[in-house]
């Protein structure tokens, strides 16, 4: 199945797990240090709470990453994807914002890849058409994939191994956020 259709097919509480896995993976980019990296865990929490405080713990993470030091268009489209995330909404605005994420995340990764994507743009790699496809941008399909795959199943288990995969996927992007910042420094 294609990223659209899964992110199609999710309810509410995986639509913003799988907008906040987007997200969590590309805070490097505004330059957080590691102390930073646990800033949007609190949100983590209180999708496991069923989103009890969810509008509360999603203020202090935008309080915290406000003036947070990132710079460029992809830091710009991180910023987005914070500044659109719903306080409490109904089903469709969560479905817009983890489709906004889905896209910016993506879009992200392209602009970090050293090696070309093959495609004009985002929207045929969700759909599935995975010729040619860059390393990074590759990655990330199979982490949002991944994320909504494990989610599907329900139970506080996958919403666990969700959190792992964007873990492991904000440390790729940290590394190359840093190898970026090492060459042309």
């Amino acid at each position: 199945m294609s990223l659209v259709e899964l992110i199609a097919q999710a309810d509410e509480r995986v639509l913003a797990a799988s907008g906040l896995g987007c997200l969590d993976r590309c805070v490097p980019l505004l330059g957080a240090d590691a102390a930073d990296d646990e800033v949007l865990r609190p949100l983590w929490t209180s999708l496991a709470e069923d989103g009890a405080a969810w509008a509360e713990r999603l203020a202090a993470a935008r309080g915290t990453l406000e003036g947070a030091a990132g710079d460029g268009e992809a830091a710009e489209l991180v910023r987005r994807m914070l500044g659109a995330a719903p306080d409490r909404a109904p089903a469709e605005e969560w479905r817009s914002w983890a489709d906004a994420c889905s896209v910016a995340a993506l879009q992200v990764h392209r602009m970090l890849d050293t090696v070309e994507d093959g495609a004009s743009g985002v929207a045929a790699r969700r759909e599935g058409r995975t010729d040619a496809m860059s390393p990074l941008v590759a990655a990330e399909l199979r982490r949002q994939t991944r994320v909504l795959e494990l989610l599907a199943g329900g139970g506080a288990g996958g919403l666990r191994r969700a959190l792992d995969v964007s873990t492991e996927g904000r440390r790729v992007l940290r590394a190359v956020v840093s190898r970026r910042a090492r060459s042309r420094g």
